[in-house]
């Protein structure tokens, strides 16, 4: 097999990959609420039909975020082999977050300068799914007698724990290992580098009662953000201290994050916030309830099951020093740290493409943040599953937002190559 000739025409795809990006970034798929993902899905199979994919939609329907207003739709591109093998799947993400502040181009226009697409969501991970595209049909031209099968779907809700997306096909079964063998998540992790994995994560909601009052004898009731206060306190002093000494042996990176983290999500305590356009004061009330939402990252060498005890004695230790404190905590979802084998099947092929490629040593990493690895490893059970894909992580999420052109063709060889390794192995037997 001539990895040389695949190389080459998918360099020659170089004006399609950037329209391709050009054309899913200007579809604005901004989740929450989760707009466009029709229209998107509608892109991708017309990009994908004429290459002879079949094509199916599934409506998640029921899943969290799923509302005839904001329906969550995906898409699933299977192309068949001409031989049986293995089934090799590209998942990638349609959802973008919001655009924040701070643009200097328009945010959906997939501006091309300096040889990079500019865009919410160019680096995560609009780049990455057009990468994957061109890689998979560049493959099938070069190579039409393959083995095996050919996935593609783009799936919503991961910027939102994936519930509507990747967790839904897992629970139907369309992750099931009887039908698909190796799946590569085309992330921003950078063109060298194979994440295996990620971090745990708990999220929870926190909150503390009090008393409701006249703001102007505070004494005569009992203030809910105070009580929330002496808990951030406690999370200062006492657990944000202990979580910065624990070190875990996961590749995670950035460095900082190979250590057990606590972030506060958001606080919110007293009147809800008013209207749009009210010009009215606020009243004079003692807050009787505060909530905070906690987004706790935690190790493989940690026990979930002692995470939240750990949660639940910091704040009994609190309601011991504290006169009618009282609290709750409501649990949001839980995600449980996963790592891939660095001898899997898939963890192989792709590193060895990129030392022929790149000839440089494949970085093996594990993400600071879950993706959605996390469904199908646990729903799916499917554990041959990496996270590979052009882009800088750092820039995910950022104002001027872009991936590399150059990034994208290089990890759409890649891509080509792990391919030809997953797949010709076994036509070379089937035609002999």
């Amino acid at each position: 097999m001539s990895s040389d000739s695949l190389d080459r025409r998918i360099s020659d795809a170089r004006e399609q990959l950037i329209e391709l990006t050009q054309a899913l970034i200007r579809l604005p798929t901004i989740n929450p609420p989760g707009k466009g993902y029709a229209d998107i899905c509608e892109l991708l199979a017309a990009f994908l039909k004429p290459y002879g994919f079949a094509v199916e939609w599934v409506r998640a329907t029921g899943a969290l975020g799923d509302s005839d207003k904001y329906p969550r739709w995906n898409l699933i591109a299977r192309h068949e082999g001409k031989y049986a093998g293995d089934c090799v799947h590209f998942n990638s993400h349609t959802d973008v977050v919001a655009v924040g502040e701070g643009w200097t181009v328009d945010p959906f226009a997939g501006v091309v300068k300096d040889d990079r697409v500019y865009g919410r969501g160019a680096c995560d991970m609009k780049g990455g799914l057009a990468a994957s595209m061109i890689a998979a049909v560049s493959f099938i031209a070069e190579h039409p007698d393959y083995c095996g099968a050919i996935e593609i779907s783009g799936t919503c809700d991961e910027e939102s724990g994936g519930f509507g997306g990747v967790a839904y096909l897992a629970e139907q079964g369309w992750f099931d290992p009887s039908r698909v063998q190796h799946v590569i998540i085309p992330e921003p992790l950078n063109k060298e580098r194979i994440c295996l994995g990620h971090r745990g994560v708990l999220w929870a909601e926190i909150e503390t009662h009090g008393h409701i009052a006249h703001g102007s004898m505070p004494f005569l009731g009992d203030c809910a953000v105070r009580h929330m206060g002496a808990v951030i306190e406690a999370f200062e002093d006492t657990l944000i201290p202990r979580l910065q000494s624990r070190r875990t042996a996961m590749p995670v990176v950035p460095d900082g994050a190979r250590q057990s983290t606590l972030n506060i999500n958001s606080i919110h305590g007293g009147l809800d916030e008013p209207e749009v356009g009210y010009t009215g004061m606020p009243a004079a009330l003692v807050p009787d309830r505060c909530r905070m939402v906690i987004d706790r990252r935690f190790l493989i060498e940690e026990d979930l099951a002692e995470v939240r005890a750990e949660l639940h004695d910091i704040l009994e230790n609190v309601k011991q020093d504290r006169e009618k404190f009282s609290f709750s905590v409501r649990e949001l979802f839980s995600v449980l740290p996963t790592m891939t084998e660095k001898d899997a099947p898939i963890v192989s092929a792709v590193g060895d493409a990129i030392r022929q490629k790149t000839g440089l040593e494949p970085e093996y990493v594990v993400s600071p943040g879950t993706y959605d690895q996390k469904h199908i490893d646990r729903i799916g059970r499917l554990h041959n599953c990496i996270a590979y894909g052009p882009g800088i992580l750092d820039l995910a999420h950022q104002p001027d937002e872009y991936v590399g052109i150059q990034d994208m063709i290089v990890a759409a060889q890649v891509m080509g190559r792990s391919l030809q390794t997953l797949l010709l192995r076994n036509a070379t037997e089937e035609t002999t």
